[in-house]
């Protein structure tokens, strides 16, 4: 397994970033985790420019243009030759000295890592997922917006350490509001009287590319959707729930707070909607050949 680092492909358990790179020191950089399905890269456009707006917000200038990131990331994924992989995309704004300031970090990094990712045991994906509130608070967009996609994720980590002190996989985020943001690493929606439901991202939801796929399938189907501020109580009271991302995919949720969502098993349009996104993660992207070329020079 090779990894590309700044332009070349170097085996993984060789690849060095510098101990002053600023992306280690401070988690000053931006990220994307994208999947490839049967070969195809999923929305590789739509996480490119979400890539480009992280950096735009930081002043972080892209060391690669868009088109030359494209081809890095295809090329990683070709040689890594499996048909279903999970790709992390990582800028870093780069060496610099031991202070704050990104001004003594002249190059910003580029490392992109293709590999396989299970988040939850299988049988979640048919039975469904318990979760639980936390007391760690969604980071308030009024001090770092939610679309912005950083390196910084102790917020997020801080909340997942707190769910699995409680015996759960995953975690409901508030913000300072009360309101329902997020889970840790994945969004939420929720279904009630064959609507659909999600936060909006300015009660800290991420502006998850799974998250809007799974809204467009809703929209082709004809299921009316909103986005909103929504507290505990709507997910309580909800008929379906589940979460949605990268790593995650659609994944039902049938328990919050030792409450039981609906029936207490997997919703009737929650299955639909995977089963949209299923064939959606299929076709919507670059396809790109599934068996690794001998030898292929960057």
């Amino acid at each position: 397994m090779h990894v590309y680092v700044d332009g070349a492909f170097v085996p993984a358990v060789e690849a060095r970033i510098s101990v002053f790179d600023h992306g280690f020191l401070y988690g000053d950089g931006v990220f994307e985790g994208i999947r490839v399905y049967d070969g195809n890269i999923f929305r590789l456009q739509q996480h490119l420019q979400r890539l480009h707006h992280s950096a735009q917000c930081l002043l972080l200038t892209l060391p690669l243009s868009l088109g030359e990131m494209h081809a890095a990331i295809v090329e990683t994924v070709t040689r890594r030759g499996l048909p279903n992989q999970y790709v992390r995309v990582v800028i870093s704004r780069g060496a610099g000295d031991l202070g704050l300031d990104p001004r003594h970090c002249p190059h910003p990094s580029v490392v992109i890592i293709a590999d396989t990712i299970s988040l939850y045991p299988a049988h979640l994906y048919t039975q469904g997922l318990e979760l639980v509130t936390v007391a760690t608070r969604r980071t308030s967009s009024a001090a770092l917006d939610p679309r912005i996609k950083t390196l910084n994720y102790l917020n997020n980590i801080l909340a997942k350490i707190e769910a699995q002190q409680a015996g759960a996989l995953e975690a409901v985020m508030l913000n300072q509001e009360g309101y329902v943001a997020e889970c840790t690493a994945d969004n939420i929606f929720f279904v009630r009287q064959d609507r659909l439901y999600t936060p909006s991202t300015a009660a800290g939801a991420l502006q998850g590319v799974t998250r809007d796929s799974v809204l467009e399938i809703a929209q082709r189907l004809g299921v009316p959707t909103e986005e909103g501020l929504f507290t505990r109580y709507d997910l309580y009271t909800a008929e379906e729930c589940f979460m949605t991302g990268t790593g995650a995919e659609v994944v039902p949720v049938v328990r919050l707070d030792g409450r039981t969502i609906g029936s207490g098993q997997p919703g009737p349009l929650t299955a639909k909607l995977r089963r949209g996104f299923d064939d959606l993660c299929r076709h919507d992207g670059v396809h790109v050949p599934t068996t690794a070329p001998d030898s292929v020079l960057v």
